[in-house]
Order: structure tokens, then sequence, then C-alpha cells
């Protein structure tokens, strides 16, 4: 019987009831496919801060450092306590610490809207084609949000003036690269890659590198597009992508440009991975959306985005292919049963059933 050690992190506002209804599924998926998943919730986020004083406490980190993957729920909370150092805030002591401490540099997004939710997309139905499939790849652990010097200083006269860099390598371009094309080989075999090359000298060293990698890969359509055009296309005709490639924080932006598409944050995972050792990929799985502290504890929360990354989980770090197709399968049959968390649920629809988080886990656990 294979066996996998996870830490689950709930994190802040929804993350704990998210979390549950992911576990609850793991549990059955346990059951169908004869697994043990050896599953241990560590507080982070606020809930480290108030557990042992810092947003990544020192005991999960060590259990993540012992486990085979983590399931992360959201940490952050705006309104709470801005006393606190930004560099104590979770956002940057929890996420990316994690991020950096375990080399995760393959941010992976996909991007589907059902048929069904199709009201849900903004766009017009004309501009949803057939259905929005796309998967946005994005680098997580370089750029403008690692590169330093990185503050904010005086220069006189009562001026501040602050400074990020910008700074990316050969290697850390290529590896990410190669996860893109990689990728786009297992779907439509079209990869977009997005850069500011017209302006900035890290998107000439991104495009060289990328167009140099494709070589690698003659089966991929490679095609190079400017970030600002990017966002306009995503919105304009959305079906032409694929697998989108973009460096750190142009990803951070469209990721979530995309993820509107499908309707709602509820419904999106995300894989961020690091080195592939011994055939396994370490990696750490979280929802797309945030905290929303104003459903917090209200039974409101959509918890597909979190079940979702839990078959995300199974599939790159544990290679469970057929555990995590059952979890998808269930998703996609809880949506045309019309289960709907309020975040999807539309009054026109006459078959639809409104339900709350822990309603729509059961839904997805029976599906299995």
């Amino acid at each position: 019987m294979s066996s996998f050690k996870i830490a689950a992190l709930a994190g802040d506002g929804i993350g704990p009831e998210v979390m549950r209804e992911a576990i609850k599924v793991l549990r059955v998926v346990e059951k169908k496919f004869s697994l043990t998943f050896h599953i241990t919730e560590a507080p982070v986020g606020w809930a480290g801060i108030d557990a042992a004083g810092k947003a990544l406490p020192d005991a999960t980190l060590a259990l993540c450092r012992e486990s085979d993957s983590i399931l992360f729920g959201s940490v952050g909370l705006p309104d709470r306590d801005p006393t606190i150092p930004k560099e104590q805030r979770p956002e940057r002591a929890a996420l990316l610490r994690i991020r950096k401490e375990f080399g995760l540099f393959a941010n992976l997004r996909p991007v589907k809207l059902p048929k069904a939710l199709s009201y849900a997309c903004p766009l017009r139905p004309e501009r949803q084609g057939d259905g929005l499939d796309m998967l946005v790849v994005r680098e997580l652990t370089g750029g403008m949000y690692f590169g330093q010097p990185k503050k904010t200083e005086d220069i006189g006269n009562g001026v501040q003036r602050a400074i990020d860099t910008m700074v990316y390598t050969t290697p850390e371009i290529e590896r990410i690269a190669h996860v893109a094309f990689q990728a786009a080989r297992l779907r439509r075999k079209k990869l977009t890659s997005i850069d500011k090359a017209n302006v900035l000298e890290n998107g000439i060293l991104w495009r060289e590198t990328v167009t140099r990698i494709g070589k690698e890969y003659p089966d991929v359509a490679l095609e190079h597009m400017f970030v600002d055009n990017g966002a306009m296309q995503l919105m304009l005709k959305p079906t032409q992508f694929d697998v989108m490639l973009c460096e750190n924080m142009f990803g951070d932006i469209l990721s979530d440009e995309a993820a509107a598409l499908a309707g709602s944050l509820g419904m999106l995972p995300s894989a961020s991975l690091g080195a592939t050792s011994g055939g396994q990929t370490f990696g750490f799985y979280e929802p797309a959306g945030g905290t929303a502290p104003d459903i917090a504890g209200k039974n409101l929360a959509n918890p597909i985005a979190q079940i979702l990354s839990v078959a995300l989980m199974l599939r790159y770090s544990f290679k469970l292919n057929a555990a995590a197709d059952a979890i998808d399968g269930a998703v996609a049959l809880a949506i045309d049963q019309g289960f709907r968390t309020g975040d999807i649920y539309n009054p026109a629809e006459t078959t639809a059933k409104k339900v709350g988080t822990t309603q729509m886990g059961d839904a997805i656990a029976a599906g299995i």
C-alpha cells in the first residue's frame, strides 16, 4: 500500500473550512484506491502568530521538511494589526519564505470554465468559444519579488525612494521554460511566452532564452507576446491560449486575470513545484484565491479550488493519476448535478441547488 506524508496548513479566514473539505475528499480517495495518507495539520499565517508568535512557526516548517508535499489554505488578514512590520506579516514571512525554502520555482494555474458555468464568465458567450481551458505557468522564485536591492530610503528634503529590482539569470529562465514546454506537450502543443522585451533587459533575455529552449521542443508551437497585449488578448480572445509562460510579476497579474474568466477564484487550484528527486516532485498546493475574511466561518466558501489542488498534488507529486482523475471527475459531476456555492450560483438556473461549503464537499466526496 502506497503511503504519503502531507503537511496540511489551513491558515486564516476561509482556509480551515475549505481545508476540512479537502481532507474529507482525501479520506475517500484513500479508501477507494487503497492508499495511506498521513495528514498532519499545523498553524500558519495569523494562526501561526497566535499559536507560536510567528507566521511560520519552527514546528510547522519542520513538519513541511518531513512531508512529501504541502497542502496549503491561505494566509493574510489585511485589517489585522497594522503595527506588525511587513517582513513579519504572513504574506512575506510565511508564503514567500516557503516558496524560497523549498525552491518552488514553477507555479501552475489551470484555468477551466465548465460549460455549465458559462454564465459566470464575464465575457460574452461568443468570446468563450467552445469553452475555456488554459494553463498559466509562472516562474515563482525570481524577478521583482526576490531581486536585490529591495528597500525604501530617504534621499533628502523629506523625499523617499522605493527600490525593487527585477533580476533573472539564464538557468532560472531555462528551467521554467522546460516545465512550460513539457506541459504544452501534454495539452494542445501551443505555448505563448509573455515578456516586455521592447522595454526591459529582463524581457530581452527572457525571449532569447525561451526561443533557444523552444528548439528542443519542435512539436510545440511557440509565440511571444508583450504582457500588455497579453492582458488585452485574454479579454478579446482567451480561447487562443493553451499554455502561457510568464515571469513572476507578470504571471501573478495575468493568472488572476485569467482566473476571473472562470467566474470565481473559488474554482481555481494551483501547484507550486520544486525540483524532482528520485522520481518525486516536492510540491505546494493551494487555491488561487485568498482568505475571504468577510465570509469566513459562515459555511459560504467554495471548496472546489482547494479540492482541485488535492488533485494536482496527487498528479504532480505522487503520480497518482487515476486518483486525481477521480477528483476531477467528481467535481465535474457535482457541477453537472447543479450543486452551487454562492459565488457560482445563478438564480435563473432552475436546476441549480445553492449549497454551503460542507454540502459541496459532501457532493464531491459522494461523486468519488
